[in-house]
């Protein structure tokens, strides 16, 4: 099938070249075969993550989708996609300040409203995380939450939203962009739930109530972030920080998985119906950058 017009002066003002190796499937299977490579190596091993040697793998793992996007910007796109790339990290005046509102409201107003509807039906409402809890005895008890707010979130979103969403946004609607990219992203966590050491395995468990809601609420969080994306011009900054402010509230407090995961997916409603599907955004087509003088 030909490309439509739009998809080609996408590519054009991304800088993108043609071939297999742009194809976004190519990305994502590096990304999640070559994470896999390493947490399915600590499963056969028997180490767990908190071992020295199964926090090397953990942290290898982790790198891969990150790594793997800056590979593929510079093997796919020319020196204005690349140029483009590095922009949407160090550019602050991509979000502006309605903008950077939303994001750090969102996570904290969804773990605190769940924790309210919680105590509405009934139940103990919501709860200081472990971490909040034994400060006062271990001041290093914050360091789980801070890990998981910081260093994932870097490594992964350099690739998962750097990379990989844009191309996928170049075929699909922002909406089914997002929906697929969430889809692998889960996917994605499978060892864990086999390694211990990590909260999958210890606290959710594998084929549990709590996994399926951990998977596809991995999937509506993927449909909020390509949201935040698409109205902050795209900015890999405001991803970083959005995401890891979604893992940092979730460690601090501590509120039923249902209700938690139920309100994500009343936010993809919110979003689809307020933004629409096709660019979530007020824009009728994603927002690129300017193109650039030819030189």
């Amino acid at each position: 099938m030909a490309q439509s017009s739009r998809h080609v002066r996408t590519r054009e003002r991304l800088g993108i070249t043609a071939g297999v190796v742009g194809s976004w499937w190519v990305y994502l299977a590096v990304a999640v075969g070559g994470t896999w490579a390493f947490w399915l190596a600590a499963i056969a091993v028997g180490v767990r993550f908190d071992s020295p040697l199964g926090l090397v793998l953990l942290l290898v793992g982790l790198a891969v989708p990150g790594v793997s996007g800056i590979a593929f910007v510079y093997l796919v796109y020319d020196e204005r996609g690349r140029a483009d790339f590095w922009n949407r990290i160090v550019q602050p005046r991509r979000v502006s300040l309605h903008w950077l509102a939303i994001l750090l409201a969102v996570p904290l107003g969804i773990s605190v409203f769940a924790g309210v509807i919680d105590l509405l039906l009934g139940g103990p409402g919501p709860a200081w995380g472990e971490g909040v809890t034994q400060f006062e005895v271990n001041p290093l008890a914050l360091l789980p939450a801070l890990f998981f707010a910081t260093l994932p979130p870097l490594l992964e979103e350099l690739g998962w939203r750097g990379y990989a969403l844009d191309r996928l946004q170049l075929k699909w609607s922002a909406l089914s962009a997002s929906v697929i990219l969430g889809v692998v992203w889960a996917l994605w966590h499978l060892p864990l739930f086999f390694i211990g050491g990590t909260h999958q395995h210890d606290v959710v468990g594998f084929a549990t109530t709590s996994f399926w809601l951990f998977m596809a609420g991995i999937v509506a969080l993927s449909v909020a972030i390509g949201w935040i994306y698409n109205n902050t011009a795209r900015s890999i900054a405001a991803i970083v920080v959005f995401h890891g402010w979604v893992n940092f509230t979730a460690e601090l407090i501590v509120v039923p998985d249902p209700i938690y995961y139920g309100l994500w997916f009343v936010l993809l409603g919110v979003i689809v119906a307020r933004w629409g599907a096709k660019t979530m955004t007020d824009a009728p087509e994603v927002p690129l950058p300017p193109t650039p003088a030819r030189g």
